[in-house]
């Protein structure tokens, strides 16, 4: 919009002080920065808002309705080493071979 440039400015203002009058320029000018105040808090309030979505669209959607997938099965830890009974030279023995 405006470049900053203090020219532009000056002329703006001498214009809108012909324009509206010393008494009146004071209420319009706090009019506008009221309207500029209030549109800048919604490009804010809108900028989060769409930020925040587009974060939940990251995240994995859980539908409440459908229940959650079973868990996995736990397995055990690995069975410490087995007993000398159960070696299979042990059990030749016991039948008696």
């Amino acid at each position: 919009m405006f470049e900053g440039r203090f020219p532009e400015l000056l002329i703006i203002f001498v214009v809108a002080l012909v324009v509206l009058g010393p008494h009146k320029l004071p209420q319009v000018a706090a009019l506008i920065g009221r309207w500029l105040g209030n549109a800048r808090a919604m490009a804010r309030q809108f900028r989060d808002q769409l930020e925040e979505e587009a974060q939940n669209m990251q995240r994995p959607v859980v539908d409440p309705t459908r229940p959650s997938p079973p868990a996995a099965p736990v397995t055990p830890p690995p069975a410490a080493a087995a007993p000398e009974s159960a070696t299979p030279d042990s059990a030749s023995h016991e039948r008696g071979a």
